[in-house]
């Protein structure tokens, strides 16, 4: 579809202020007007998210960094909005339209610091304080590697590598697609593979929303949906609803292509302070978003009944705790399931 700039007013997209949300509505602005010919503007916007230091399992809600953008969308302030996927709660909004998820950056996430910095997690020496504000991360990392400190960490990219170039952290654990769409990979001494740390459902993808009532806006940013990466998305989406768990929940999931037609679905849920992991994994044909859903909910109940349902009454906030002073138990792995 092709639109002569000059004919219609720029469309106004509401982003966050910091520098990683900014390049990402950049890089969606860019994507929608090189397609279409349509003209966009961006309008920095202020969350909560962004103006509070406190840990983010501590709002006690999901959609910490969305519902500003949504607000402003609603009222008519913006045509539309680009959130990090992750971020996105997994409750339907009737007035709201997922125009469009993009291609996907890599979903892994890094271990990143200064020059020297081992390879990996088993490679840090003990003590070694690693930052992070993801229980999910948190988690994970504490049972892969039980002789390091994690630290709570907020803040945005730059301010937390920071923190390691001054010493006071060793290490931080960051996405790699936010490094990368900020052009920090030179930061990134590995990244973590999926079996290690397995991403936030819909990390390194981007959700593009416009009002349900704006046709016109949606038929233009459907042409910057990527079709692979919306099924994946579903399904890893699907995974945290059935779980009802919110995003700052200790859950990982990651779809990825098992063959021409299908998809491989892992997932896990763990203890906030990484003494209990729970991983298992689904594959099916998946060519519908319906079909994606049903993957999702199917893995979801699995890990419920396996014992994932304790897992998420688990109070959050001890995950930082030294790994030193707890007990050792090992990570627990499910049966993947079999193609349904």
């Amino acid at each position: 579809m092709t639109t002569n700039a000059h004919d219609a007013r720029p469309l106004l997209l509401g982003t966050r202020r910091s520098k990683l949300a900014v390049a990402q509505a950049t890089w969606a602005a860019d994507r929608v007007t090189a397609a279409t010919g349509r003209a966009v503007r961006l309008v920095p916007l202020s969350t909560e998210g962004d103006e509070s230091d406190a840990p983010i399992e501590r709002f006690g809600s999901t959609g910490v960094f969305v519902t500003a953008l949504r607000k402003a969308l609603l009222a008519g302030e913006v045509d539309f909005v680009v959130h990090s996927c992750k971020d996105l709660p997994t409750a339907p909004e009737a007035a709201l339209r997922l125009a469009a998820v993009p291609a996907r950056e890599d979903p892994r996430d890094a271990l990143a610091g200064p020059a020297g910095l081992p390879g990996s997690l088993d490679a840090l020496p003990p003590g070694a304080a690693v930052g992070t504000g993801s229980p999910r991360r948190a988690a994970q990392i504490l049972a892969r590697a039980p002789h390091v400190a994690v630290v709570p960490l907020r803040g945005n990219v730059d301010s937390r590598l920071a923190r390691t170039a001054t010493g006071e952290l060793d290490a931080v654990v960051l996405a790699m697609a936010g490094l990368s769409r900020l052009g920090r990979l030179g930061e990134v001494a590995a990244p973590l593979r999926p079996d290690i740390v397995l991403p936030a459902p819909g990390q390194g993808a981007l959700a593009i929303e416009c009002r349900a009532d704006d046709p016109a806006t949606a038929s233009v940013l459907a042409t910057a949906d990527d079709p692979p990466t919306r099924l994946a998305v579903t399904a890893e989406r699907a995974f945290l609803a059935g779980l009802d768990a919110g995003c700052t929940s200790p859950v990982g999931a990651l779809a990825t292509p098992a063959n021409a037609r299908g998809l491989r679905l892992d997932g896990l849920v763990a203890a906030p302070d990484g003494s209990t992991v729970l991983r298992s994994a689904a594959t099916a044909t998946v060519e519908t978003r319906a079909e994606a859903t049903a993957l999702g909910e199917r893995l979801a109940r699995a890990l419920l009944a396996d014992g994932g349902a304790a897992l998420l009454t688990t109070p959050a906030g001890t995950a930082a705790a030294d790994p030193r002073t707890r007990p050792d138990r090992p990570a627990r792995a499910s049966q993947p399931l079999g193609r349904g």
